[in-house]
């Protein structure tokens, strides 16, 4: 056996390795990253809260080389806001210092990613990276978020708000929309307002990522910057139970994470969130590593975007 180094700490994997966390930084780079914890009037009792801390400690568990693709994200950085002070905030009043955030991320970085937080970030975060009328909103969630607004905004109307703010039902798509998690009344909104609707039949039927594909280059023949809600309820329960709204028969994990890469390969796409994470529900660690791969499919997609 060879004699061990003094500095062999340093040599040896044996305690760590190069992670996908020692990546964030506080200096501006082509990539950002903030947590907006809103857990204020969600439908479901929740941790929102706790899920973008969450997620960075779970992003210490991966390391930077995807071995299948062969890509090392070393040389890769990601400016790390911190969290946004809105977990005491409604929906409505996160609203100013969520998007405020966003649009100067915009201005400094190719892609923001929002570390959610429930479904209301969305809303907000849309506004900050352009004119509604030249953004184009691509959700991949087992629901439309479509329920009616005179009740006050929660975490189950940020497109019905945005529809209502102006935004144009034709730069929606909606990706893997769930049997029996859904109303009529939301379908029927849906298609009135000229929202592109693919159900989960038809993500199995034509291929998850197929459909995230041809989504993403329609949005981009009318739209100057694209916007991807990744709500991760869309996922199976059984590997995603940690979503509340998830449902059984969902969205492979592995599917969800190759749509990702691809997304965010796109040149258009200039802002991400991940929202619907509970860490008070989750089991053995099981959604914040997903949520954590997710994280580092974006950065390996990112690293392959051409300019």
């Amino acid at each position: 056996m060879a004699a061990a180094h003094s500095n062999a700490t340093e040599m040896s994997e044996n305690r760590s390795w190069h992670s996908i966390h020692a990546l964030l930084t506080d200096k501006p780079q082509r990539l950002a990253l903030a947590g907006a914890p809103l857990v204020k009037e969600s439908l479901t009792t929740c941790r929102y809260d706790l899920a973008p801390d969450t997620i960075r400690a779970a992003l210490k568990r991966l390391s930077v080389y995807d071995l299948e693709a062969q890509i090392d994200l070393s040389d890769l950085r990601i400016q790390d806001f911190g969290n946004l002070p809105i977990s005491d905030l409604t929906p409505a009043n996160a609203f100013e210092p969520l998007a405020t955030a966003v649009s100067k991320s915009r201005r400094q970085s190719d892609l923001t990613i929002v570390l959610g937080g429930h479904n209301g970030v969305t809303r907000p975060s849309v506004h900050g990276i352009g004119s509604l009328d030249s953004v184009g909103l691509l959700t991949l969630d087992a629901h439309f978020d479509l329920r009616d607004t005179d009740g006050g905004l929660n975490n189950g109307n940020p497109i019905q708000a945005l529809l209502e703010d102006g935004m144009p039902g034709a730069h929606i798509s909606q990706i893997g929309l769930a049997p029996f998690a859904n109303t009529r009344k939301a379908h029927a909104k849906a298609l009135q307002a000229g929202i592109c609707v693919k159900t989960l039949s038809e993500c199995f039927e034509l291929g998850f990522v197929r459909l995230v594909v041809g989504e993403l280059n329609r949005l981009a023949d009318s739209c100057s910057t694209i916007y991807v809600d990744f709500d991760i309820d869309v996922i199976d329960r059984a590997q995603m139970p940690s979503a509340p709204g998830a449902r059984v028969g969902g969205i492979p994990a592995r599917d969800f994470f190759s749509a990702a890469r691809t997304i965010a390969a796109h040149p258009k796409v200039h802002c991400v969130d991940l929202v619907e994470f509970d860490p008070g529900m989750d089991v053995h660690s099981t959604g914040a590593l997903i949520a954590a791969r997710w994280l580092a499919e974006i950065l390996a997609g990112f690293s392959v975007r051409k300019i």
